[in-house]
């Protein structure tokens, strides 16, 4: 490994395309690692888009100093912001001249990561590039038909691989995404590096109670975006033994809950599927931990940080056999797998799970705690600051 001897503390730059406000794993990260780079004594900035209109600005937070871009709506996406290449390149210059960083660290090839990678080969400062999108993920915000969404799907992995072909170590949260970047965006190294938690964050401690649910509860987090097919779990819940009495908790906010709100109240589910809204950090982990079971039925998650956090509060998991997310379960000892989009698979799935005796389900929730334990978030944060410093490819590669 190159890293020198001398653990000088760095300037670190993060480029976000998302960043809280932004509510989705992406954001969840890039905050993170600010947060856990500053708490290691570096000196962190975010370069991310203001989420309003306006000139950008500077705002000095906890985990970071983060310069908010001048940004615009997406119209067709309720929160997401576009930069545009001609009013922010100059800015991002400056902000260079300003912050001299010694790595820069983006988190996509779209717009201010794109733009910072370039001002950074320019100026010869190392260069770490972690992809958290599929291009898919854009689909259900397009509105143009399938045949030119396929287009413009293959436009954006190449242009993946152009941008992030120029970074010095490329990441990304789990070995599927790396063959998906390997196969379409010609990335031929992509270090597969979780986005990592902090597992001890989600139990109970000592002497506390949480008390729980009175009736068997399912719970879902993330943002309320059709890629997450949230209808299909609340059908499956209508589809449980009525003697089971299934309630359902949902967790966040985004542009298909009144849609997922009229879904519920036409099924008769009115009184047993609660909208919570935005939760902060602790209210998401009392929720986490009353659960008795965690449901994640989207079929675009790269790695699925909510799904780990409940997987660290000892909750069983019924997950879609989609994307990264069959890495998260051992079918029968941590939960189980269901059909993507079926719902009468989720129903039975959840029954199963929720019939179990209770010291059964107890062993399911032990089990997803220890699968969570090579996530930690300490060892993802060491292995970016040894990137940083100069390790490579090679040094990390398992």
């Amino acid at each position: 490994m190159t890293t020198p001897a001398d653990q000088h503390p760095l300037t670190i730059l993060i480029a976000a395309d998302t960043y809280p406000p932004d509510v989705n794993g992406a954001a969840q990260f890039g905050y993170r690692l600010a947060k856990g780079m500053t708490a290691r004594g570096h000196n962190v900035h975010v370069l991310a888009s203001r989420d309003s209109k306006g000139k950008s600005f500077t705002e000095f937070r906890e985990e970071a100093t983060v310069h908010r871009l001048r940004s615009h709506k997406a119209f067709t996406h309720e929160t997401f912001r576009l930069c545009f290449p001609w009013e922010i390149k100059k800015e991002i210059s400056l902000l260079f001249d300003r912050v001299k960083p010694d790595v820069v660290h983006i988190q996509s090839h779209y717009m201010i990561g794109e733009h910072v990678l370039y001002e950074a080969v320019k100026r010869g400062v190392r260069v770490v590039a972690t992809n958290h999108f599929m291009p898919e993920n854009l689909n259900p915000f397009l509105p143009f038909p399938q045949w030119f969404k396929d287009i413009i799907g293959r436009v954006s992995w190449k242009d993946m691989g152009k941008v992030m072909g120029q970074a010095d170590v490329v990441t990304t949260p789990t070995p599927l995404a790396a063959r998906a970047m390997h196969e379409h965006a010609f990335l031929r190294k992509v270090l597969p590096l979780s986005n990592g938690i902090d597992s001890s964050a989600y139990e109970l401690q000592p002497g506390e109670h949480i008390e729980p649910h009175a009736n068997p509860t399912v719970l879902f987090a993330g943002r309320l975006a059709e890629e997450k097919h949230v209808d299909v779990l609340i059908k499956a819940v209508s589809k449980t033994p009525r003697e089971l009495n299934v309630h359902l908790e949902i967790v966040g906010g985004g542009e298909v809950r009144t849609a997922l709100e009229d879904l519920a109240r036409r099924l008769g589910l009115g009184s047993r599927v609660k909208f919570l809204g935005l939760a902060s950090d602790e209210e998401l982990r009392r929720a986490y931990i009353r659960a008795d079971l965690f449901c994640m039925p989207g079929t675009a998650e790269l790695q699925s940080l909510v799904t780990l956090e409940a997987m660290s509060a000892s909750t069983p998991v019924v997950l879609a056999d989609a994307m990264a997310l069959p890495h998260l379960v051992r079918d029968g000892e941590n939960g189980y797998l269901f059909t993507p989009n079926d719902s009468d698979d989720l129903a039975k799935k959840i029954t199963q799970v929720l019939e179990l005796p209770r010291e059964e389900q107890r062993a399911m929730g032990r089990a997803s705690r220890q699968m969570v334990e090579p996530h930690s978030i300490q060892g993802t944060l060491q292995t970016f600051e040894d990137l940083y410093r100069g390790a490579t490819y090679e040094d990390k590669v398992v």
